[in-house]
């Protein structure tokens, strides 16, 4: 990906970008040991599977299952953006509104491998502060934002984005929620299964 507009394209599918893996040039998130059943393990993929056509799954199916078992997550690093991760001037966003426009600076800022403790992974901060889960999420947010008005409002739920929905020019642009877990199920163990699931961050 060479330029801001086609970042925020969507996801790049026809073709697939090549998968380079992780870069070691960068920190990287510490393996995680979710321990998933292999039920547990069909669900994770297709829950990652859900962002991409039926054509695509044999492909991306077989490496996702390889992250999970390898780093306990589905980053996707395959749709790690080639474009240099940085904050740019606000004025070369693509965008129907300056509040949008905002977003995805500070987005590309707190992925800035300059900023951002594990950038491949999207973590920016404290181990497991994350951007997004995966970077089909990263892919889909940025169209979602490029194509926003000020009568749309953006809701995101633990990284996946739900949708724009119409709202007001007084509404805020994007409504987020995280974690949504109750104490009962809160221990580490319970986290790392989640979170390998793709339905936490």
């Amino acid at each position: 990906m060479s330029n801001l507009k086609e970042l925020c394209s969507g996801l790049p599918l026809d073709p697939l970008p090549p998968n380079w893996g992780r870069d070691p040039n960068v920190p990287h998130a510490p393996v995680r040991t979710p321990n998933l059943t292999a039920e547990e393990e069909r669900l994770a993929l297709r829950n990652a599977l859900r962002y991409f056509p039926p054509y695509h799954h044999a492909t991306l199916a077989a490496e996702f299952a390889q992250e999970l078992r390898q780093y306990g997550h589905i980053y996707m690093y395959r749709f790690c953006p080639t474009i240099r991760m940085r904050a740019y001037p606000i004025d070369q966003y693509p965008c129907r509104t300056r509040q949008a426009a905002a977003m995805m600076l500070m987005i590309m800022n707190n992925l800035d491998p300059a900023v951002a403790q594990f950038p491949q992974e999207l973590v920016t901060y404290g181990g497991n502060g994350q951007v997004f889960s995966n970077w089909a999420q990263f892919h889909l947010v940025m169209h979602y934002l490029s194509e926003m008005t000020e009568e749309q409002t953006l809701v995101m739920y633990s990284g996946h984005p739900m949708g724009l929905f119409p709202s007001l020019p007084s509404s805020p642009r994007a409504i987020i929620t995280n974690g949504m877990v109750i104490p009962n199920y809160s221990s580490r163990e319970q986290y790392e299964r989640m979170f390998a699931l793709g339905v936490s961050m």
